[in-house]
């Protein structure tokens, strides 16, 4: 008697959204654009939050796979990533080491002018710099050092809280304050002219290929947070408006940064395309924002790509590991 065909389950994901960071909002928002795509390709999806019951629940629940969904401190900074790793449960993304390098900005641009990619020249002050040196001839010295316009942000972080960019001598003072709300050291560096793009990677076991940039036009002319996740505040072009060799060297770039780090399965690089065609990096997010204005989705469709079928893929890389 022919034995009944039995189905194989739908494999699992647990997409870890929310937290207590700045950034919580915009972490819910990308959690449930990530498991509506992979629950429209047939994973069976569960969100959570990371709190006290979210290793013990692991454990007991063990699905196939985690995806981090968590932006600010609570997933990127590394330490949420290396409990992960201990449990064995693969997860997207990169792994806690490589988390850490890209969320602190002074160590991210310090690696990636070590692989040869071009970052604006910037300095570092702890809070406690000021309360040592005084405030006024700390900020004389930047002045000094550092012609007007530049840009003021904290060190770590993202969605652009507490950035400014300082276009008079009297803001600079307030900038960073501003930055000081969102940790103890701020970066001031140069401000870079031209086209602001965002420029994805993924790697699904075939190495690392980089996605088409997307170009960043806020009304305001400043894409602060208010611009990046208000539908509306701005306008996006994907893929970018640049020459095809612009684009090459954006491209370039992106993949420099993400092999540079030791980067996993997906990141997002944010840069500077000058006049020159010269791109310019900023900033690597190792856990992407997935919202509905989001740039790496976008990238994504501007590649002509199903953003279900490549979050598929990449819970499938995790899961399989890379290749023997």
């Amino acid at each position: 008697m022919a034995q009944p065909v039995v189905s194989s389950p739908a494999r699992s994901v647990l997409v870890l959204a929310g937290g207590i960071s700045h950034e919580r909002d915009v972490s819910l928002r990308s959690g449930r654009r990530v498991a509506d795509a992979l629950a429209d390709r047939g994973w069976r999806v569960r969100i959570a939050e990371p709190d006290a019951s979210l290793l013990r629940g692991l454990a007991a629940e063990a699905p196939d796979v985690v995806w981090p969904a968590l932006h600010g401190a609570s997933g990127e900074d590394g330490s949420l990533l290396g409990l992960l790793e201990g449990t064995g449960i693969p997860f997207v993304g990169s792994d806690a080491r490589a988390a850490r390098l890209a969320w602190d900005k002074p160590v991210a641009k310090t690696v990636v002018a070590n692989a040869e990619g071009v970052t604006p020249r910037g300095i570092t002050l702890s809070r406690e710099t000021f309360r040592e040196l005084g405030a006024p001839g700390v900020l004389d010295a930047v002045r000094a050092s550092f012609p007007l316009p530049v840009v003021v942000k904290p060190s770590r972080g993202g969605s652009a809280q507490g950035v400014t960019v300082v276009r008079e001598p009297d803001a600079l003072a307030r900038a960073m304050v501003d930055a000081y709300t969102y940790g103890d050291d701020a970066i001031v560096e140069h401000f870079v002219s031209g086209t602001e793009v965002a420029v994805g990677v993924l790697d699904t076991g075939d190495g690392p290929r980089a996605l088409p940039a997307v170009e960043i036009v806020p009304e305001s002319g400043d894409y602060d947070y208010a611009a990046r996740y208000n539908a509306g505040e701005t306008r996006f072009f994907a893929p970018a408006r640049l020459s095809d060799a612009a684009a090459g060297a954006a491209a370039e770039l992106a993949l420099l940064v993400h092999r540079a780090m030791g980067l996993r399965h997906v990141s997002r690089v944010d840069m500077v395309v000058d006049e020159a065609g010269t791109a310019w990096f900023f900033d690597v997010n190792v856990i992407p924002g997935y919202t509905e204005t989001s740039l790496l989705p976008q990238g994504i469709l501007a590649g002509g790509e199903d953003l279900g079928a490549v979050y598929s893929a990449l819970a499938t890389a995790a899961i399989e590991g890379p290749p023997a």
